[in-house]
């Protein structure tokens, strides 16, 4: 049998979680969950946003304790009073958002309270080349000695799974790993999933991608509000859609949801020429009303960097932005929010939440400018804000006192949402990954609100990895590459092999090289 309910462990069982149950104050995380998983096997976990995977991932890792249940491996039971201990006994967890040290180098970062020393003294020269031979070996072209701080956040990715086979770690949690991969780097990854495999290691999986789960795992546990909802020794005989109504337990037929709505000639957003350091190469688009208008490219072609640049995050090299025709200043986000032009960046952890702070601050940090004069904060508008916008957006929270750190990845997207929401004049809403690492049942819902919002008038411009996304979305796509915009596609006319082939040719590079091959006839 394919499902089980209870523990069906078998014989071969290396990894078990036997009666877990872990509870914060106002809500049961997981409750009572069992399950095992075999030597050599890559197991997928999954379940929406809250279910309890990354409480469960936790205890596993020894950061938490549950409150009753034990984890068993290779037969013993451990008892971790530390994560360290953890690490002794062979987990590895390599975490949605990374742990890396942004200003070491990748040699140092790899090598972490293991550093290759003479007389105490660090060997740098004897560092590297032990990283750069590992790196070489299994397909990694990262140089060591580049600082963590100045490496993409795919290539950040990377590291962190290359530390993982170097430590030769026994059990290894991968969460949402090809997120911010590109398709080379995750047909990297995957290679490296099969060797771990083959030397007996156990993954454990984490993603909401179902073709990957299905692709790469042998067995796979589903949570609903933490409790074990499936859990599947075989992926035969199994559905995507079997699986996505154990998460969500409903079906969910139409996860994009697009409908049609009014998009007016009104300009909102305008971007005429700019370029920075990191995009040389001038682009300019304009942005209706009620439109919500998809960039789609590869990892490094520079949509990122695009909407920075307008938002003021990067310093412009040239160009203007204007919303509703009013010029805004350059490398000025304060200027971009004043004119209800807003970003929701794409690396969530260091560029969108305030760590360390409740949902109510992270909420209320913009709009509070224009409730608490002389710097007077009112506690109440704020506590207002805040409940109104959990309720809106269903973020799931006991309380909006909460540390913004303790949610899932979909409800701390949520909360960013909810800041932008709080503004009293959001014209344009720019959202970068809007559903990277996040449930189906949130997708859906993220989506729906910025359906909302367009119908509103309001104008959306949409950065996703994820051509389905893109396409499911877009009233109209624009695909970059090499930092340039190659072409603008109507939704009438969206092609999936179209819309890729112009996200990986560079058209005036083309146009020239047909120009010349005239020229020379």
């Amino acid at each position: 049998m394919s499902i089980c309910t209870g523990m069906g462990e078998a014989m071969d069982s290396f990894l078990v979680f036997k009666n877990i149950s872990k509870a914060y104050p106002g809500v049961q995380a997981l409750s009572d969950v069992s399950f095992s998983i075999a030597k050599g096997a890559v197991h997928g976990l999954m379940g929406e946003n809250g279910a309890g995977k990354s409480t469960l991932i936790r205890i596993l890792s020894g950061d938490q304790a549950a409150n009753s249940g034990a984890v068993y491996i290779d037969g013993k039971k451990q008892s971790y009073n530390t994560a360290r201990d953890a690490f002794d006994a062979g987990v590895i967890v390599i975490h949605q958002e990374l742990q890396l040290v942004p200003e070491l180098t990748v040699a140092e970062n790899l090598w972490l309270g293991r550093f290759p020393s003479k007389a105490g003294f660090l060997n740098s020269a004897h560092l590297s080349k032990l990283v750069a031979d590992k790196l070489k070996s299994i397909d990694i072209d990262i140089d060591p000695a580049r600082k963590v701080a100045n490496l993409s956040i795919g290539e950040r990715q990377m590291v962190e799974i290359a530390k993982a086979v170097m430590l030769d770690a026994r059990v290894i949690a991968l969460d949402e790993p090809t997120s911010s991969l590109s398709s080379r780097e995750s047909e990297i990854l995957f290679r490296l999933i099969a060797r771990l495999k083959a030397e007996g290691k156990v993954i454990i999986y984490i993603s909401h991608r179902l073709d990957e789960v299905f692709q790469l795992c042998d067995s796979l546990t589903v949570l609903r509000d933490g409790k074990l909802a499936a859990h599947h020794t075989t992926m035969q005989h199994i559905t995507r859609d079997q699986v996505i109504a154990e998460m969500v337990g409903r079906e969910l037929n139409d996860i994009w949801g697009w409908r049609k709505r009014e998009i007016t000639e009104k300009v909102r957003l305008k971007v005429t020429d700019i370029s920075g350091e990191k995009l040389p190469q001038p682009a300019s688009f304009e942005v209706r009303s009620g439109e919500i208008l998809g960039f789609f490219g590869l990892i490094g072609a520079g949509r990122s960097e695009l909407l920075r640049l307008i938002y003021g995050a990067d310093k412009r090299r040239s160009g203007t932005v204007t919303v509703d025709d009013v010029r805004i200043a350059a490398n000025k986000p304060r200027a971009s929010i004043e004119a209800g032009c807003v970003l929701c960046p794409e690396d969530r952890k260091f560029d969108g939440i305030l760590q360390g702070r409740s949902i109510e601050e992270n909420i209320a940090i913009s709009a509070r400018r224009n409730f608490s004069p002389w710097g007077v904060i009112r506690a109440k508008k704020e506590a207002e804000l805040a409940e109104s916008n959990i309720k809106k957006l269903r973020i799931r929270t006991p309380s909006r006192h909460q540390d913004i750190v303790y949610l899932s990845g979909g409800n701390q997207q949520k909360v960013i949402l909810g800041r932008w929401l709080s503004e009293q004049n959001l014209n344009v809403l720019m959202i970068d990954e809007p559903t990277r690492g996040i449930d189906v049942g949130a997708k859906a819902e993220i989506y729906e609100l910025l359906y909302s919002l367009a119908e509103q008038g309001v104008a959306i411009v949409v950065v996703s990895s994820e051509l389905p996304e893109v396409m499911g979305i877009s009233d109209r796509i624009l695909t970059m590459c090499e930092g340039r915009i190659t072409t603008s596609i109507e939704r009438q006319d969206f092609n999936e092999k179209a819309i890729l082939t112009a996200a990986l040719l560079d058209q005036s590079a083309a146009d020239k090289n047909e120009r010349q091959k005239v020229a020379s006839k």
